[in-house]
């Protein structure tokens, strides 16, 4: 059976440990234990803690977003019913175990301004959410308005569902989301 890539081992007990308990609770013996590497390797790939938190969360990007994708296109049906499946998925992320909100609002929060490269990260996520919520948005002839009012009901239902440990959020902004696009698209 052939190893799995080192450089994967270390990100994926990185995302596991730093989603799980939070990036500066975190310290790089604890990565390199749950790895299975050593000090050595770990640094190998990634010379500093910085260095990881970044990777960690350039992957977790490309990953969610992909997910996303797969699930609103499985989804079919209308632009419109593809924008709603949105929040479907976002309630079955907001229902898993380990579900603590956004990775990205969670590393910013804790590193702020000290850590450019977390800055840099989360603004891409959250552009490139919200490209992805405009081309649904306009598919289904909402005005481009509807898009940036479309994401922040999206953002707002992760951290309500963050805060309350409630996988309902997704439900309750997709019900406004309805409400938005009946406003926005008027029946024909």
């Amino acid at each position: 059976m052939e190893q799995e890539d080192p450089r994967t081992r270390i990100l994926d007990a990185a995302e596991e440990l730093f989603y799980g308990q939070g990036v500066q609770a975190v310290g790089m013996d604890a990565v390199r234990a749950a790895s299975g590497m050593t000090m050595r390797r770990v640094y190998q790939h990634f010379p500093s803690k910085g260095d990881l938190v970044e990777a960690y969360l350039r992957r977790r990007d490309g990953r969610w977003r992909a997910s996303l994708a797969l699930y609103v296109s499985r989804a079919g049906g209308s632009p419109r019913e593809q924008l709603l499946a949105v929040f479907d998925w976002l309630g079955e992320w907001f229902a898993e175990p380990g579900f603590r909100g956004c990775a990205f609002v969670n590393a910013l929060g804790e590193l702020g301004a000290a850590s450019p490269g977390v800055v840099a990260a989360a603004r891409h996520h959250k552009t490139e959410f919200n490209a992805y919520l405009a081309g649904l948005a306009e598919a289904a002839g909402a005005p481009p308005a509807t898009a940036v009012h479309l994401s922040l009901l999206a953002e707002g239902a992760i951290t309500s569902a963050a805060v309350h440990g409630d996988p309902t959020a997704a439900a309750d902004a997709q019900e406004a989301a309805r409400l938005l696009l009946d406003a926005a698209v008027p029946a024909r």
